[in-house]
């Protein structure tokens, strides 16, 4: 069983056979004109034929294609029959058919035809129920009826067959009923015609799929383009004084009928049709109400100024752009509200949840339930970026995970403050400009998020210092307990004993006082390594120094890099020793997970800021765990006012970075 594709293909061929004899009938014409007229017409019939076999290809069960390339046959075989009496002219010798003749005279109305079943059958190839099938009969059969009987007229034929003998011929006695009939048939055919397009309106009323109803939109989008045609013809004979720019008109007809057509059976989802239909709507009555302000202002003005006076002309125009300038704003809006409700309404609800923002009636936070009920898609999220990180995050700081949606970047003076991930619903386009609607509750939503994060973080590090100073007292009490203390109770009770003995002779003084000596040297020595675990006491002679002491108990090469003209001798002492214990931590941790790689320390000081870098070369992926020694060092860091980064890609080494103030 043959597929509507292969009569698409069919068709196809037989256009380009049209456009062949159209070419050869031009030529036995001799005829620049003829020529003209049958490259107009290829031209317009051209795209539908086209994009009819792009469609009879893709969609190869649909009537859809075919019917396309039945319109743009149609529109060569207008070109192509306009060139025949004019070949018949030039050369009287050729075949010649009556009949060809006698039908050719009411064949225009199967230009329609193909038009009026794509109207009816759009897009799915079915009627929209059983009782249009009159319509598609009438389509079919009042355009044969109207030509047989037009034929059967015994009138004489139109230049150049006026000797041509009438193949068909009507008895004079019908011919009156004849006439009547092909009358009747005008009207009769206007109506089948309104029907296919009022066709169109009711199988939009009655869609209920998003794809089906986008389909029909862009097919009416395609047909808009008829009124423009008006508009073209209205403003040719107001600014030229004829009717040329029609042809400009149909030429963009002839392109956006079967443009939209194939759009909306290939890519329904190009762009958002909504916004298409509703700017064409606007930019159409702009421009019907420019020309009425132009030919009356033209009319009033030119009575006293005279037709052709520059002055009226001038006038008329003040006068349009006058009218014009605040009329467009609340014609969009219109047609906003007819033709794309949903983006005013998202738009409306964005600009009202940002007026109950400001005055204290909502919270931004409330954007994404807003966006969700604007646009009916309970699975819209709003992300918000915050600064330094890539990752979304919604607005209690819980990541977002697009996976796989299409997300739109909300942006504000170039950067990229959060995302719309979207759900089921919303074009991109419409979800570009919600997005720039809500750029400014983003940026606060982020900035309030940076700030309750940067203070949960304050708080966290607050109580980590505080169970780390209650750690550091325990140890040092432990330490003292366990070490010094004790020697030192063991040595007062040494004197002791040997002040008891000191006379009687029973105990031997003098080693008893070399005992204790050697205890007291060995308690200082604790008390020494526990005052060096508090502040390291080569930071005495600066921190230039102590860092080189450091480097030099390291068991692998360290490069170390420090100016002493940025590193004054009156460095406070708090910056130098956290600067020194980050420089300690860093570099012990890299011996200890980077192995045997080079280490490099550079302190280097701008301004009133200390920077202190440690790198290695090891395998990276270093990372700063709650409770392990990084962690730690960014506590003290952060207490000092500083900031500590890590930089540490997997094979790439690890940079731990702090900045700190010195003023």
């Amino acid at each position: 069983m043959a597929t509507p594709r292969l009569f698409a293909y069919a068709a196809a061929v037989l256009a380009c056979v049209l456009a062949g004899a159209g070419v050869a009938l031009a030529v036995l014409a001799a005829d620049g004109g003829a020529m003209t007229a049958l490259v107009t017409g290829v031209a317009f019939g051209l795209p539908s034929v086209v994009l009819g076999v792009v469609v009879a290809a893709r969609r190869p069960d649909s009537v859809v294609g075919l019917l396309l390339v039945l319109v743009g046959a149609t529109a060569i075989w207008l070109g192509v029959s306009e060139l025949y009496p004019l070949a018949v002219t030039r050369r009287p010798d050729l075949p010649l058919s009556g009949l060809y003749v006698a039908l050719s005279e009411g064949s225009w109305m199967f230009l329609y035809v193909p038009a009026g079943l794509l109207m009816l059958l759009f897009p799915d190839g079915r009627l929209p129920g059983p009782r249009w099938r009159w319509a598609a009969a009438g389509l079919l059969v009042v355009p044969v009826l109207f030509t047989f009987i037009v034929a059967f007229d015994p009138s004489p034929l139109p230049p150049p067959f006026e000797s041509t003998p009438h193949v068909l011929r009507a008895p004079e006695a019908y011919m009156p009923v004849l006439s009547a009939v092909s009358i009747a048939l005008l009207p009769v055919f206007l109506g089948l015609l309104i029907a296919s397009a009022a066709a169109v309106v009711i199988r939009y009323r009655r869609a209920t799929d998003e794809v089906r109803r986008a389909q029909l939109k862009w097919f009416a989008l395609g047909a808009g383009f008829l009124p423009l045609t008006l508009l073209l013809c209205w403003a040719s004979y107001l600014f030229l004084g004829t009717p040329d720019l029609v042809v400009a008109g149909l030429a963009l007809t002839a392109l956006a009928i079967p443009s939209a057509t194939a759009i909306a059976m290939l890519r329904h989802d190009l762009y958002d049709i909504d916004r298409a239909i509703s700017a064409a709507v606007t930019y159409s009555l702009v421009t019907a109400i420019l020309l009425a302000f132009y030919t009356a202002a033209s009319f009033l003005v030119g009575l006293g100024a005279g037709r052709t006076s520059p002055a009226a002309a001038a006038a008329a125009t003040a006068v349009c752009a006058a009218a014009l300038s605040p009329l467009r704003i609340r014609l969009q809006r219109w047609a906003d509200r007819r033709f794309y409700p949903v983006r005013q309404a998202v738009l409306t609800a964005v600009e009202e949840l940002r007026g109950r923002t400001h005055a204290g009636r909502a919270q931004p936070e409330q954007l994404e339930e807003t966006l969700r009920t604007a646009l009916r898609d309970s699975m819209l999220r709003v992300g918000y970026r915050l600064p330094g990180t890539s990752t979304l995050v919604d607005a209690a700081g819980t990541p977002i995970d697009p996976a796989g949606a299409h997300v739109t970047e909300v942006r504000l003076g170039g950067h990229g403050i959060g995302a719309i991930v979207r759900g089921t619903t919303g074009s991109r386009e419409l979800l570009r400009e919600v997005a720039s609607a809500s750029a400014l509750l983003v940026e606060v939503v982020r900035l309030r998020i940076e700030v309750n994060r940067a203070l949960d973080e304050a708080e966290a590090s607050r109580t980590r210092l505080l169970h780390a100073g209650y750690e550091e007292r325990r140890r040092l009490e432990r330490d003292l307990h366990d070490g010094a203390q004790q020697r030192l109770v063991s040595l007062g009770m040494a004197i002791r004993l040997a002040q008891r003995h000191l006379t009687d002779g029973t105990v031997d003084v003098d080693d008893l006082l070399d005992r204790s000596v050697a205890e007291l040297a060995a308690a200082v020595t604790e008390l020494r390594q526990i005052a060096h675990g508090l502040r390291p006491s080569s930071l005495d002679d600066g921190l230039g120094n102590a860092l080189a002491m450091l480097a030099g108990k390291a068991p692998v090469p360290v490069t170390l890099d420090v100016s002493a003209d940025d590193l004054p001798d009156d460095l406070p002492d708090d910056v130098a020793t956290t600067a020194y214990y980050v420089a300690s931590e860093a570099m012990t941790n890299a011996v200890k997970h980077a192995g045997q790689a080079a280490i490099g320390i550079r302190v280097s000081r701008r301004g009133d800021r200390v920077t202190v870098q440690i790198s290695d070369d090891g395998p990276g992926g270093a990372t700063m765990r709650p409770g392990a020694g990084l962690a730690g060092l960014a506590d003290r860091v952060n207490a000092a006012g500083g900031v500590l980064r890590l930089t540490s890609p997997e094979g790439g080494g690890t940079l731990v970075e702090a900045v700190l103030p010195c003023a």
